[in-house]
């Protein structure tokens, strides 16, 4: 017992240090989502640009125009290969940003859309991506308004990177908030997670497998209004598990809260072929990526009409319940294993599969 609380006491003191960039110059995995990302954006840029709306560290910031409350987010897409089964880096970048939105309680409204060219980039190809963001935009019900467009040398890219930005109308009176997770409140994941890192990955043709996987990008707007609609002030926070995936989502979660998240295992929905794939490439599906799944904490007497109503809408059609908010370690994420163990699900330092959005 004395062991694990020095394990728990050191964990913790590594936590309360300032964040510090060690490395002279950028890695890949300063890009992934994971430890090395978030201390590089807490000491350059977080430290740069410091102010209460920035630290908040959303999905998507919160600024007032007038009478309205808007919620602002963008992202940039360098997703390798362009096209995968199920979708390409046009639909990703509408999505993406449309989620963004969505999960931080907004009314997604209008997208501006940027592009970087590489010299030599088929015209077609950029036409059926271009295609495909106006067909996803079109679906979650927002508008393309503004964009611009850069070319650079070839070999100075690989061959269209995007980046989109969004804003959304906050119309409820509910604040979601990584933060406000409670203990005992349940938390649900709303359908099998990894299908769009491990997809991604094998498009790649880094392994020998054939799969008839897809990724799972997808809008998930209305699925965050039947959520909101259902269970109100209830619902504490909305995550969506892209780059580091779902152990990082929940890790967030735990840390912003100071309480303890616990997973059960076998709860957890993940498709064989993607359990497959990530035995073979040695990685757990906790953390690939996801762009059509999200993480909400809810509290528990709304979780069962949450639950309900997320099965009622396809994106939501898997929902499961994964976990439960604990008082006790607090700011880690346990995990019940299959064979009746515990372990810590902790932030990886980079991303095993990179580049994937």
């Amino acid at each position: 017992m004395r062991t694990e609380e020095q394990v728990l006491e050191r964990i913790e003191r590594a936590r309360r240090r300032r964040p510090r960039v060690r490395e002279e110059r950028i890695t890949l995995a300063h890009g992934a989502g994971g430890k090395a990302s978030g201390t590089l954006i807490d000491a350059v840029f977080v430290d740069a640009f410091r102010n209460p709306e920035l630290e908040r560290l959303g999905d998507a910031a919160v600024v007032g125009v007038g009478d309205a409350r808007l919620a602002f987010t963008t992202d940039s897409y360098v997703v390798s290969p362009l096209f995968f089964p199920g979708g390409n880096i046009g639909d990703l970048a509408v999505n993406g940003t449309v989620n963004d939105l969505a999960v931080s309680g907004a009314r997604p409204q209008h997208l501006s859309a940027g592009f970087v060219l590489e010299e030599g980039f088929p015209v077609a190809d950029l036409r059926r991506i271009v295609d495909t963001m106006a067909a996803a935009a079109a679906a979650a019900g927002v508008q393309i308004v503004t964009g611009d467009t850069k070319v650079v040398q070839r070999g100075k890219a690989d061959g269209c990177f995007i980046t989109t930005a969004g804003v959304g109308l906050l119309d409820r009176t509910v604040v979601l908030d990584a933060g406000a997770a409670r203990p005992g409140d349940v938390v649900i994941v709303s359908g099998p997670i990894g299908d769009h890192g491990v997809t991604v990955m094998l498009a790649r043709g880094d392994l020998d497998v054939e799969s008839d996987l897809v990724s799972d990008t997808a809008p998930l707007h209305s699925l965050c209004a039947e959520i909101l609609d259902v269970g109100g002030d209830g619902v504490r926070v909305m995550r969506d598990a892209t780059r580091g995936g779902v152990a990082t989502i929940l890790n967030e979660i735990a840390g912003a809260s100071g309480a303890a998240v616990v997973v059960d295992e076998a709860a957890v929905p993940v498709r064989a072929e993607v359990m497959g794939a990530a035995e073979l490439l040695g990685i757990d599906p906790l953390y690939v990526a996801c762009e059509g799944r999200l993480v909400a904490v809810v509290a528990p007497d709304r979780a069962d009409a949450v639950l309900a109503a997320m099965t009622r809408v396809p994106s939501g059609a898997g929902a499961a319940v994964i976990g439960r908010v604990a008082d006790d370690p607090p700011g880690l994420v346990l995990l019940r294993t299959a064979f009746g163990g515990t372990r810590i699900v902790d932030l990886l330092v980079g991303d095993p599969l990179p580049r994937i959005c």
